[in-house]
């Protein structure tokens, strides 16, 4: 017997949407038609499968208004953002254009005597575990490039996003991809990891939490299923003398604070050159005070409520801890702050790494602001930290900032911007963070393998 998977909406902590989980018989056979799927899928013609997802990422531009609100009922993002179609366009899009060059074998040699490539093949059968946080463009993430190297997708979504899968479900399906080549599945956790135990899969790429990142790994030991995860983050942002405070301000400010702090990339603590720390601080606060938090549906609201009210208490407990310990909170609570999902947005200063608030993921809207005295003092206090997603720079000296970059253990190094995925670039991660890639030429590295040819002509 299945029990019923909720999404908690946290505008009123109604049930916004409930799907029964598979048993496990029923997960094993949607595993199964997976894998039966597989073999004729890689052999689609590569521009057809391209084609196929660039169709499916069509249709999913055709329902943004339906994405916004429903994105503000399960897990909180005001409407006046409009969605993620933007973002999760410019990635799928981008994976497209390359994949005939970096899927194009490697020819060592195509002489009278030889032909040694190097090609790439699919990995398989590959699940993508997506997060609630920015529940679109995290999944296609993997989900594009995953199909058009010729795999076949299987999608466990986050509860409190639930209807997410189905629509990329939906749309996939619309477009021409064949229902075992792609499928959303309700999964709970204990079924899940007995699948990857079975070597149900061939890759497993799993973005969320550190905790959620063991157990995958723990499921998996001894099967030899590749496991990426993007995990936790505890991103900070540093900025030197020369930096123009204005812009430092509202892009660190903003990277802290946008989608209520529930970013893996977002700014969690700030180190400023002791010369421009007050100036920077008190134009930070008066930022945050501008903010308007409230109802995710009414459009001035620019500040919505926290996905979840265990997310939001976890917020409270790491904020009061570091009062208690000396720290200052800047800004005033707001009326709306019902100590429950809505959470008033706060700076803190007077911070150190010996508060939680520094040193663990807060995952909200919260962000720490300390005075350094120079680079060495900020390289160290960035790599004080049990996680390594990304770190941003703010200074006029493109020189130093790869310099500090190199000293910073860190999977991407920003200058004068944060919280942005490049699709381009590869998007990884060192220590807690965790291993892998996504997107770019390496992210095809990632849903495939190499195969060798060393053909020896008669």
């Amino acid at each position: 017997m299945s029990h019923m998977l909720e999404c908690i909406s946290p505008i009123d902590g109604s049930v916004y949407a409930a799907r029964p989980a598979l048993t496990q018989e029923q997960a094993g056979h949607a595993c199964a038609r997976a894998r039966s799927a597989q073999p004729a899928w890689a052999a689609v013609p590569l521009d057809a499968r391209i084609a196929l997802v660039r169709k499916a990422v069509a249709l999913i531009g055709e329902q943004t208004d339906r994405m916004t609100t429903e994105l503000a009922h399960q897990m909180g993002r005001p409407v006046r953002y409009g969605g993620e179609y933007g973002g999760f366009s410019e990635r799928a899009r981008y994976m497209a254009d390359i994949a005939a060059e970096t899927l194009a074998p490697l020819v060592v040699e195509d002489s009278a005597a030889f032909v040694r490539t190097i090609k790439r093949e699919p990995v398989g059968v590959v699940l993508v575990v997506a997060p609630w946080n920015y529940p679109y463009m995290t999944a296609i993430n993997t989900i594009a490039p995953a199909l058009i190297a010729g795999n076949t997708v299987v999608l466990k979504h986050a509860t409190q996003t639930l209807l997410v899968g189905e629509h990329l479900a939906e749309a996939f399906h619309a477009a021409g991809v064949p229902e075992d080549v792609f499928q959303n599945v309700f999964l709970d956790h204990e079924t899940t990891s007995a699948l990857i135990a079975d070597r149900a899969f061939d890759l497993v790429n799993f973005t969320g939490s550190v905790g959620g990142g063991r157990a995958m790994e723990r499921a998996a030991a001894g099967t030899f299923t590749a496991v990426n995860t993007e995990l936790g983050g505890k991103d900070p942002g540093y900025v030197r003398a020369d930096a123009d405070i204005d812009a430092a301000v509202a892009g660190l400010i903003d990277g802290a604070m946008f989608n209520s702090g529930q970013c893996c990339c977002g700014i969690e603590r700030i180190y400023v050159l002791e010369s421009i720390y007050d100036a920077f601080v008190e134009k930070a606060v008066e930022l945050v005070r501008g903010y308007r938090l409230g109802n995710p549906l009414d459009p001035e609201t620019t500040i919505g409520p926290m996905a979840h009210i265990r997310f939001a208490d976890a917020v409270r407990t790491q904020i009061d801890a570091a009062i208690k310990a000396g720290a200052t909170a800047h800004i005033e609570t707001a009326s709306e702050d019902d100590g429950g999902a809505y959470l008033t947005p706060q700076v803190l200063t007077g911070v150190n790494h010996q508060m939680a608030v520094m040193r663990e993921e807060s995952f909200g809207p919260v962000v720490g602001i300390m005075p350094v005295r120079d680079d060495e003092e900020a390289i160290a206090l960035m790599n004080d930290s049990h996680y390594g997603l990304t770190a941003s720079l703010w200074t006029a000296d493109t020189d130093a900032a790869e310099a500090i970059g190199a000293r910073i253990q860190t999977g991407t190094v920003f200058m004068n911007r944060c919280d942005y995925l490049d699709p381009a670039l590869c998007w990884t991660g060192c220590k807690d963070t965790g291993r892998g890639a996504g997107l770019s030429v390496l992210g095809y590295h990632a849903v495939t393998r190499p195969k060798s040819y060393h053909l020896k002509k008669a």
